[in-house]
């Protein structure tokens, strides 16, 4: 009898971690599943030099993903990253060509993006809008400004080795922006489970009225991680202005789909207070390898437009299957 219930007892524990990671195994799968389709497809998307260029092209996504992810466990959305990066990308860029030194850049530029993001935060969490309609204001907003400030016009950057280094230079032959994006996703994951941050920021997304009522400051958790998406936001525009060795207001064109892609694909729910850091580095390592696994077949990069949206939609559709499940298992049990 008892060996009986020690064996349901861990037919109970592996259910229940299953249920608990499936959408980080499924990513995880179907990661796997791509690489082999890829390089069963072509004959050089297994090589050292495509594989290193597959980590600096995801480098941006993954550094803003994974503020994303704090965002969207909040049960929030950002719609403005892909501008911000424009905006930060033709700051840059307008700045290093007064003759600006480039580290006073990189600090001034970290500063407008923490400041844009916390400012569609306060209306957010402090006014009570909808984070949809602000962000999406907010695409509008600074776009235009990049448009503005630049005219249209591609800004290029000129005799900058130091700047220029952080978007193509390599550490120990790895690409110094997968290095950057690799750190940021491990001090994201570290404060996402190991902080009283973190633990606030899953606490107001499952139900920010009850954090708020426990004395949790449920209203600045809210606004600040609009500010780690400006934040994040910056650091990708200038390693893509680093990388270019331009600025312009066209960066960044449908970059928000490709970020929340790779959130919604690694398995965190919109419905907030569920995410995973490793989800989110899975699922942004799929969207470039998808990416560039079309380009090596040959086939049309407007068609990765497509796959993007086919993707959304259906990591969305599994999202609310596995919540709804999960849901009416917890109220069973």
């Amino acid at each position: 009898m008892s060996a009986g219930y020690t064996e349901r007892g861990q037919g109970s524990a592996a259910a229940d971690f299953l249920a608990e990671h499936a959408q980080v195994l499924s990513i995880a799968a179907f990661f796997a599943l791509c690489l082999v389709f890829f390089t069963v497809m072509t004959d050089v998307f297994l090589t050292s030099g495509n594989i290193l260029n597959i980590l600096r092209q995801a480098a941006p996504i993954l550094i803003v993903a994974v503020a994303m992810t704090f965002v969207i466990i909040t049960a929030g959305i950002d719609l403005s990253v892909g501008s911000q990066v424009a905006l930060i990308n033709a700051s840059a860029a307008l700045t290093l060509a007064a003759g600006v030194p480039w580290p006073l850049v990189i600090l001034a530029m970290l500063g407008l993006g923490a400041l844009i993001g916390l400012g569609q935060g306060w209306f957010i969490a402090y006014q009570g809008i909808p984070a949809f309609i602000v962000t999406l204001a907010g695409l509008s907003i600074l776009r235009g400004a990049a448009l503005y400030m630049t005219q249209g016009y591609s800004i290029p950057i000129r005799d900058v080795p130091g700047f220029f280094y952080l978007g193509r230079g390599t550490l120990f032959d790895i690409p110094v922006p997968a290095l950057v994006a690799v750190g940021i996703a491990v001090i994201g994951g570290v404060v996402m489970a190991r902080t009283l941050y973190g633990r606030r920021v899953v606490a107001v997304g499952s139900n920010p009225e009850a954090a708020r009522r426990v004395g949790m400051p449920a209203r600045w958790t809210i606004a600040s991680v609009y500010m780690l998406t400006g934040l994040a936001s910056a650091v990708a525009g200038l390693l893509i202005a680093a990388r270019l060795g331009s600025g312009s207001s066209n960066a960044a064109v449908g970059f928000e789909l490709q970020v929340i892609a790779a959130v919604v694909l690694g398995g965190t729910s919109l419905f907030g207070g569920r995410g995973t850091i490793l989800g989110t580095v899975l699922g942004a390592l799929t969207i470039a390898v998808i990416g560039n696994g079309l380009i090596l077949m040959h086939i049309s990069p407007f068609f990765t437009q497509i796959v993007t949206g086919a993707i959304i939609l259906i990591a969305i559709w599994l999202n609310t299957r596995i919540f709804t499940a999960n849901f009416s298992l917890r109220r069973r049990g």
